[in-house]
């Protein structure tokens, strides 16, 4: 739920629209927030068969997935707090409330709460919806599950260069974590950056050998290589010494 906070905050030119994580990485309020701020989110859950999927009313039926769904929408409930949910979604929008923060106070708050239910009904529908094009689009699948990879390449990779003290962010103060984070971020995009320069002038030396790559050869590449790097050698910013040009893009 902190990443919706990321998003939202990201005024990069880069707006990404898609939110992946793991099965604890959702919930049906996360899945009704991200949908009214038009955030796709799309987890990769474990035990989806374990989840309850929801019928849009008690007479529909469906010939070979029926065994599925064990409850209906509750459709009323919906129409009477639809503009609870804007109003929340604008305060969103306007700055005024943090989405991790307002997911906190729900998940803590008494299931009796209306705005709670209201929330957890639009994510039964939105997660039905999900889960329905989940088990039936293995491309969709396959996206999912090498996405989600990546992240978690990238999560132990970064976390590889947090080494002091144990990794463990010993401070209380809220800006001081954020800055180590975006720190410990920002030595990994470093990191990052060399080791592709680095993999580019190595097949550009490779192809001026006479070398040939196919775009699947360069697939199996990563960035996130550890074996050369010094982790607790010295970090020098040497800003005169200038990289050398990179010849263009790749063949393949």
């Amino acid at each position: 739920m902190y990443i919706i906070d990321g998003l939202l905050k990201n005024q990069s030119d880069i707006q990404p629209d898609t939110l992946h994580a793991d099965t604890q990485g959702q919930s049906t309020p996360v899945f009704a927030l991200t949908h009214l701020l038009g955030i796709n989110l799309m987890p990769r859950i474990r035990n989806w068969k374990d989840l309850k999927f929801f019928r849009p009313h008690k007479d529909a039926r469906y010939e070979h997935i029926d065994p599925l769904f064990s409850d209906v929408i509750d459709w009323d409930l919906l129409e009477t707090h639809w503009q609870d949910l804007m109003q929340v979604v604008l305060s969103i929008k306007a700055g005024k409330v943090l989405p991790s923060t307002l997911l906190r106070k729900l998940s803590n708050d008494s299931k009796k709460n209306r705005l709670y239910q209201a929330f957890r009904e639009l994510g039964r529908v939105v997660r039905t919806v999900f889960l329905l094009r989940y088990i039936s689009d293995i491309k969709l699948r396959k996206q999912i599950n090498a996405s989600t990879n990546k992240v978690e390449a990238y999560n132990g990779f970064s976390k590889w260069f947090f080494f002091g003290g144990d990794g463990v962010i010993s401070e209380n103060d809220p800006e001081e974590q954020e800055k180590r984070i975006k720190y410990n971020d920002l030595v990994a995009n470093a990191v990052i950056f060399q080791n592709v320069v680095d993999m580019t002038m190595i097949l550009w030396g490779l192809i001026n050998e006479g070398y040939t790559f196919s775009r699947e050869d360069l697939f199996m590449l990563s960035p996130y290589l550890t074996r050369h790097i010094k982790r607790f050698g010295e970090y020098v910013l040497d800003l005169d010494n200038m990289p050398p040009p990179i010849e263009g893009e790749i063949p393949v």
